[in-house]
């Protein structure tokens, strides 16, 4: 009997003991899911704030018929030199894809790699990219997409009323632009590879960056978190199909 009493306890005193590193371990967990969530919020606030900022630019807008030829948008913000020289992981940002009446809930992605001409001597430097047809948007869908190698690209030109008829645009899938130090251009840009960011897509969304952009995937605002509709309710301001 006292056998069976101490084996009892012994039983009771592992369990409580599992029960307490389990908690432990799922609050830690909670905690650092935390965290990536109110990153990636930042990062929607950031990229809402980057663009806006670029289609207030007096007569350096991206062009509105580009724009509203464009199935997804690319948006990041401070985009760090070391990282390219490097070959390390450079900037983060988000891409929305066009639903109707609106956009996408943002999917997460990084940026790295490749050369950006003569951008290379800033510091810091905002990309946005428009994905012009389907084939450039099916490329996100991927693990990583290589601009000027799977994906053509394009400098686009500025000014709401500049043409977009040059059978460069026409053809290309991608259409790029920067801003560094103030002035925004549009820039060719190869070699550099996005890939998604999916540790923030599943903190966020509990989803991976190709279930969030795939055409299957309807959204409407009220189906996205609070925290990063700013991204979509941005693109919106500039840009709508019906």
């Amino acid at each position: 009997m006292r056998r069976a009493i101490k084996l009892i306890r012994a039983v009771s005193v592992v369990a409580v003991a599992l029960l307490i590193v389990g908690t432990v371990v799922d609050a830690r967990g909670q905690s650092k899911n935390a965290k990536r969530v109110a990153e990636a919020t930042k990062e929607a606030q950031k990229a809402a704030q980057v663009f806006t900022e670029i289609m207030n630019i007096n007569d350096k807008a991206i062009p509105q018929s580009l724009l509203d030829k464009s199935e997804a948008i690319a948006i990041f913000p401070g985009v760090i030199k070391a990282g390219f020289i490097l070959g390390g992981r450079a900037g983060d940002g988000v891409i929305c894809r066009r639903v109707k009446g609106g956009w996408s809930a943002p999917a997460f992605f990084n940026l790295a790699g490749g050369s950006v001409g003569l951008q290379i001597g800033a510091s810091k430097t905002d990309f946005v990219l428009l994905f012009m047809n389907e084939d450039a948007l099916n490329g996100l869908l991927k693990d990583k997409f290589e601009i000027g190698g799977e994906g053509s690209v394009a400098a686009g030109p500025v000014g709401r009323s500049a043409s977009a008829s040059t059978d460069v645009l026409l053809k290309a899938g991608i259409i790029s632009y920067s801003r560094s130090k103030g002035a925004f251009a549009g820039l060719e840009i190869k070699g550099v590879v996005i890939s998604p960011d999916n540790d923030d897509n599943l903190a966020v969304y509990g989803k991976k960056s190709n279930e969030i952009l795939s055409p299957a995937r309807p959204w409407t605002l009220a189906q996205m978190p609070a925290d990063v509709r700013i991204v979509p309710r941005t693109l919106a301001r500039y840009s709508v199909r019906r």
